[in-house]
């Protein structure tokens, strides 16, 4: 596991798995909700996170990114 960005409000972590792909979760802290994504939708949640630091790399930008997913994050997250 690695964490790819961590925010006062977000954290992304990567996972490596099986057959080598990779998979995301994303956590709202402030909900304390996550979600998962594998395969294609991973694929195209990094690429769209990708773009979104392109354009901006401050915090708040990407924050605001993360925040368009924040209706997937509907896992409670227990323990981390």
């Amino acid at each position: 596991m690695n964490v790819i960005y961590n925010s006062e409000n977000y954290c992304v972590f990567q996972y490596l798995g099986r057959n080598m792909r990779n998979m995301y979760e994303l956590v709202d802290k402030r909900s304390a909700r996550g979600a998962f994504f594998q395969d294609e939708v991973a694929a195209r949640f990094m690429s769209s996170m990708r773009t979104a630091v392109a354009e901006e790399p401050s915090v708040e930008h990407i924050d605001e990114f993360l925040g368009g997913y924040g209706e997937l994050a509907t896992v409670p997250v227990v323990q981390h």
